[in-house]
């Protein structure tokens, strides 16, 4: 089931329930600091977490991830040089454009407009489903930094 970008703590519960799984306080606390702070690592969801539920562990952080990644309710990726990332916009193949100085990173549809959007040269003989593909650069805000940069 595709998940909407933007739900209320009645959606999450919802689609919490929907998918066979309970609401609690632990998984409410997650999604709505996965959705707050989109492209966040483990420790910042954590971190966000804490804000709404003090006494929420790192381990359950962890074991909550796992759970909804694997439900499909959050999309996890793994950026080049970084440790892995979660989103709640799921079900529809965007890519990523990530800053190499600021570590920014920015949502990029996808280049034809149906999963996948890219055709792979071999296949060999799978079935192909995602294209996950990572761009990576310098944004604007970190170019202009290092135009104004004064020489030594």
């Amino acid at each position: 089931m595709e998940t909407t970008h933007g739900q209320s703590s009645e959606g999450w519960s919802a689609s919490l329930r929907e998918h066979g799984r309970r609401v609690t306080r632990q998984r409410l606390a997650v999604l709505g600091a996965v959705e707050r702070h989109p492209h966040s690592s483990a420790e910042a969801i954590l971190t966000s977490a804490r804000e709404e539920l003090p006494e929420i562990t790192a381990q359950s952080v962890y074991v909550v991830l796992g759970d909804l990644t694997d439900l499909g309710m959050l999309r996890r990726f793994e950026p080049p040089h970084s440790p892995a990332l979660y989103e709640t916009r799921v079900g529809d193949n965007h890519h990523h454009a990530i800053c190499s100085v600021c570590g920014r990173v920015e949502d990029v549809e996808c280049a034809v407009g149906h999963a996948p959007c890219l055709t792979p040269s071999e296949t060999h003989g799978m079935t192909i489903m995602i294209a996950d593909v990572t761009y990576v650069g310098i944004c604007s805000d970190c170019a202009a930094k290092q135009a104004v940069v004064p020489a030594p």
